[in-house]
């Protein structure tokens, strides 16, 4: 464990149960967020590469535009 994870540990064991529940509970829907996200991610890779290799090419053969922000 890291210096800064032990010390947010600390700093979180020093408040009341309940918050300490609250984040707890935050902690670790966080984490099975991120996995979940990996999983969908690598499961994706492909698509989400061929996806970018027709924007690139879309962009090479000036079919596309810079977005402006200021008319959206």
């Amino acid at each position: 464990m890291t210096q800064l994870l032990e010390k947010a540990f600390s700093e979180a064991s020093t408040l009341p149960e309940i918050q300490q529940n609250i984040l707890a509970r935050w902690i670790i829907d966080e984490l099975l967020a991120e996995k979940k996200w990996d999983v969908l991610f690598s499961e994706t890779e492909d698509e989400l590469a061929a996806l970018a290799d027709e924007a690139f090419s879309e962009y090479e053969q000036g079919k596309t535009q810079i977005l402006n922000l200021d008319n959206v």
